[in-house]
């Protein structure tokens, strides 16, 4: 739960990022308040970085964003090294934005300062990831007005809007941008309609498949999403288990270049080191990352991947032939790719890890080359569980998804089938997971019993003998709410109100004659 103090922040942040998009639509515009808060985030982070190693030194007054440029080339090699970027003084967010009212030019000294940033790196360790980081940001783009004083104008505004927010408490570390930045990026989703929900998934769904994925874990080798959005599930898992200290490497694949680039933002938001993650941008079915190929297996697996999506298929005769999808020996249909994703998650997965994907629910119950995966995962003993989850939780979309737990090394042949569809607190216009219904949930995953309307814990033979479908409302008997009727009762008051009537018939049969009689 976020305190008043944070949440006052968090609204505020999100007031001024919103006025600043003006008449342009907010998921338009998003790009150029998340480039200039990283722009900032870098340039604070550095300096703070510089005057702390000359503070330990024993130079106390010593001031980055003061020094002269020739004076810090000098060491521009060693931070490139350590920190995997270099910023001149003169080029610091806050230098910049100072001289913004007096630069004529302002919009193109911009352009050179993020693309000198993203140059900094080039032939090192870090090029790949500060690579086309501000490719979003174009200063000459029509969003920011349709003249060039007006696109000057508007990039000035950004600069003091960004300015004027705050990312951190009164004397906090930098460790707190990433939350307020993942702050921002939801509620930009909450306000994308179904955009959003492709590049943001919720915080109380990531929450619950870091928990799954950790479960008697203290430390984890590796963290890969194939399908990474911006970052929030794989991050997640780092915070549930100990961010950076005990997680060796973040993984992950995105096709989107937009939602790339701020998912490498956010990992260093996050205070994930450079060469601790590699966020690869494309088509992971089709062009799996050659590196990631390499990296696998991966010993915890989470992904919300897009739902039913068109993929080559059985079109591309050498998909068939990749081992990532051919022990299934049938490839997903080419419209609907959603177990193409969850194949290549179990093909890179550690034999002690464990994978938790979101999933649409068609998926667990349709026929064709979906059910001949399904009985694929069930026979060789992969499915550890299958979690329903409420409606109405994802950005843009009421669906209610769950989540197919997958492991490798599994001690039975059993599958829990877990509905928490009726778990959550309606929130304005989403439901959401609280902690007590994510702990319910994982509670069930640790014990693997079978409670009344809630889990059941289901036998190889019995998924079998049900074609393998895997729908969580086949085997979770769903509790009866309506209301017990006492059958004696209400026959006594039946015979109550028929009495009552053919009194009433009477008295009115009565009162006709006397009128007819009064009348003759």
């Amino acid at each position: 739960m976020i305190d008043s103090k944070k949440q006052e922040i968090y609204d505020s942040n999100w007031k001024t990022a919103d006025a600043l998009r003006g008449s342009v639509d907010g998921w338009d515009f998003k790009a150029y308040v998340f480039g200039a808060i990283f722009y900032r985030f870098l340039s604070e982070s550095l300096t703070e970085y510089i005057n702390g190693q000359e503070r330990e030194a024993g130079d106390s007054t010593f001031d980055y964003a003061k020094l002269d440029d020739l004076q810090a080339e000098g060491a521009r090699d060693d931070l490139v090294r350590e920190k995997g970027y270099f910023i001149k003084p003169s080029e610091l967010f806050e230098n910049v934005r100072q001289r913004a009212k007096n630069d004529a030019d302002f919009n193109i000294t911009v352009a050179n300062i993020l693309k000198n940033i993203e140059n900094s790196a080039l032939g090192t360790e870090s090029e790949d990831d500060f690579k086309g980081l501000f490719s979003d940001f174009d200063v000459n783009s029509p969003k920011l007005g349709a003249t060039l004083d007006k696109k000057k104008e508007k990039l000035r505004e950004v600069f003091n809007g960004v300015a004027a927010m705050k990312f951190r408490s009164e004397g906090g570390s930098l460790d707190e941008y990433g939350d307020a930045f993942e702050d921002l990026m939801a509620r930009y989703a909450a306000n994308a309609g179904k955009s959003g929900g492709e590049f943001f998934t919720p915080e109380c769904v990531s929450v619950l498949l870091a928990k799954i994925v950790t479960r008697g874990k203290k430390k984890l080798n590796k963290v890969y999403d194939p399908a990474c959005g911006s970052g929030s599930l794989a991050l997640k898992v780092g915070r549930e288990i100990g961010c950076g200290a005990v997680v060796n490497g973040f993984f992950g694949q995105e096709i989107n270049l937009t939602t790339h680039n701020l998912c490498r933002m956010n990992m260093a938001l996050h205070n994930v080191p450079y060469n601790k993650s590699d966020i690869c941008h494309g088509d992971t079915l089709e062009e799996p990352s050659e590196y990631h190929a390499r990296e696998e297996p991966f010993e915890a697996i989470v992904s919300n991947p897009p739902y039913s999506i068109s993929w080559k298929g059985d079109s591309d005769g050498l998909l068939i032939n990749d081992p990532r999808f051919s022990p299934a020996g049938v490839l997903a249909p080419n419209s609907k790719a959603d177990l193409a994703f969850v194949m290549h998650a179990l093909s890179w997965l550690a034999a002690n890890g464990t994978a938790a994907l979101v999933c649409f629910p068609g998926v667990m119950y349709r026929s064709g080359k979906e059910q001949k995966i399904r009985s694929y995962l069930v026979v060789n003993n992969f499915v550890d569980a299958v979690i329903q989850l409420p409606g109405n939780l994802f950005f843009g979309t009421s669906i209610a998804t769950c989540v197919l737990v997958l492991k490798r090394g599994k001690s039975d042949n059993n599958v829990l089938f877990v509905d928490a569809s009726r778990e959550f607190l309606k929130v304005t216009n989403n439901n959401v997971l609280e902690s007590e219904h994510i702990d319910k949930i994982v509670q069930a995953l640790e014990k693997r019993e079978s409670v009344d309307y809630f889990a059941k814990l289901v036998s190889y033979e019995q998924v079998k003998e049900q074609d393998f479908n895997l729908s969580v409302s086949t085997y979770v008997e769903q509790k009866d709410e309506r209301e017990v009727v006492d059958i004696d009762k209400l026959n006594a008051e039946i015979e109550e109100i028929v009495a009552r009537e053919n009194e009433l018939r009477a008295a009115i049969k009565e009162i006709i004659a006397e009128i007819k009689g009064e009348q003759a």
